[in-house]
């Protein structure tokens, strides 16, 4: 009995792991048959069993469309069956994908984050008027937030303004504004008020999870 014992990596390889050994030998036994008529009669019980044991593809778009698309795929393009469906071919899975074009970017103040730079220049196509400065400061205040992340020291407004407005090249200028930011503490404040109530929350459902005498 231990000399007809197999390995799994002695053993045919799995094109589609998901669906077992056993589906892999009846695609290889539909490949065997003589007659298109008989292989077709394979082929729609194999598309069957495999619907039954992905079953959560149900709610994919074009169901049977990915069934089909996965029995070719599994005889290794060798299967002449008809499909109700265009046949995928081998060479379109061979062909490489296109390199993606990653962003290249290298912002001088790289603790404020790329999407500060894309907040500033958004701001820089609205009209004047309260919106746009309430928009300006929000972005402000983020940007202080972001600079006591990285520096645990104080900072002045005039360090944001001047950054903001070269970031935004000069078409948003806060230098001269009456305004303030929010002071340091209370930026920080929040960020410790959410940790401590994540922290809180998670104790209490430990809490629940203890037996009680």
């Amino acid at each position: 009995m231990i000399e007809h014992l197999e390995y799994n990596s002695e053993r045919e390889h799995l094109i589609i792991p998901e669906y077992g050994r056993h589906l892999q030998k009846m695609i290889n036994y539909a490949k065997t048959r003589d007659t298109k008529e008989e292989r077709n009669k394979v082929a729609k019980a194999i598309i069957s069993i495999m619907g039954n044991l992905q079953p959560h593809l149900r709610d994919v778009p074009d169901f049977q469309h990915k069934l089909w698309d996965q029995l070719f795929i599994m005889s290794n393009f060798e299967l002449d069956a008809d499909s109700p469906y265009d046949k995928p071919s081998k060479e379109m899975f061979q062909v490489r994908p296109e390199p993606l074009n990653y962003p290249q970017n290298h912002p001088k103040y790289r603790f404020y984050g790329n999407n500060i730079k894309t907040m500033i220049d958004v701001a820089c196509t609205w009209e004047d008027g309260d919106m746009k400065e309430a928009l300006v400061l929000t972005i402000a205040n983020h940007m202080k937030k972001c600079f006591l992340n990285w520096n645990k020291d104080t900072v002045e407004d005039d360090v944001i303004f001047e950054h903001l407005r070269e970031l935004s090249d000069g078409k948003i200028n806060l230098l001269n504004a009456d305004e303030d930011l929010s002071d340091a503490s209370s930026l920080m404040r929040n960020k410790k008020k959410y940790s401590s109530n994540k922290k809180s929350h998670h104790k209490k459902n430990n809490n629940r999870n203890r037996k009680r005498y």
